[in-house]
């Protein structure tokens, strides 16, 4: 396997979360019920992050772009990373709806580096609500709240919102997440209060962790979310178990 096939099966769907907005869009719902939290959708938006990393001890670099969308009571996120001398190395979107619970995702689609495009469904219209998988025979069934890999960092951004005083240090946020095969639960936990520098500036956030279970080799997501900018994400770092990791940090963000 080379460099590159490396850097990209490493989990990097989630480089490409995009991040929410108007009075009529802000959806309060009962809290701490299942997988309910009032809601609050910030700005259409179009993200440019620049990527650092380090995948097999050489460092890479490169872009990515989150445009999300909201056309009434629909969204849609479209995102695309790209790493120096191999162009790009992912394409995903997440369309869907708004309801009671947030984001609810119809269709989540990846196209990874030198890897076939996978389609994760939340089938809402039938009898027997599930999330399917063209990767697996794998399904869930839909309860409410269920999200994407592409989804779930604004569906945070959502709830980060609404939350207000809520949303501090030590407090938890679960939701339940599918990806290109599987899904599982998400803990989102609130660190602290940080000001990070960035291409925009130096930027007061609030550090957000979602760790592996104990024991585990999975990858480890960290968020800074700025308030003062709509709550978007800043800063997202993916690490590795083998010391590997990917940072993706705000350049611009067009509105």
């Amino acid at each position: 396997m080379n460099l590159f096939q490396n850097f990209y099966q490493k989990p990097l769907q989630l480089l490409c979360t995009a991040l929410f907005i108007s009075i009529s869009l802000h959806v309060p719902v009962m809290a701490d019920t299942d997988n309910r939290h009032a809601i609050n959708l910030p700005p259409s938006a179009n993200l440019i992050y620049v990527i650092k990393a380090k995948q097999s001890g050489i460092p890479l670099s490169g872009e990515a772009s989150v445009n999300w969308q909201l056309n009434e009571k629909k969204y849609s996120i479209v995102t695309e990373t790209r790493a120096m001398l191999v162009g790009k190395i992912l394409d995903a979107s997440s369309i869907g709806n708004i309801d009671d619970y947030g984001l609810a995702p119809d269709k989540f689609v990846e196209k990874r580096f030198r890897k076939n495009e996978s389609t994760t469904r939340f089938e809402r219209s039938t009898a027997n609500k599930v999330i399917s998988f063209s990767e697996s025979s794998e399904q869930y069934p839909i309860k409410g709240g269920e999200q994407d890999r592409t989804s779930a960092t604004w569906q945070l951004v959502a709830i980060a919102r609404a939350a207000g005083e809520k949303f501090k240090a030590g407090s938890e946020w679960k939701m339940f997440v599918a990806g290109r095969r599987d899904a599982e639960p998400w803990t989102f936990k609130v660190i602290q209060k940080e000001t990070i520098n960035t291409a925009l500036g130096e930027l007061a956030t609030i550090h957000i962790i979602k760790a592996p279970p104990p024991d585990s080799k999975d990858q480890q997501l960290e968020l800074w979310l700025a308030p003062a900018m709509e709550w978007y994400p800043v800063r997202l770092r993916f690490s590795d178990a083998d010391g590997d990791y990917v940072e993706q940090s705000i350049g611009q963000i067009k509105k």
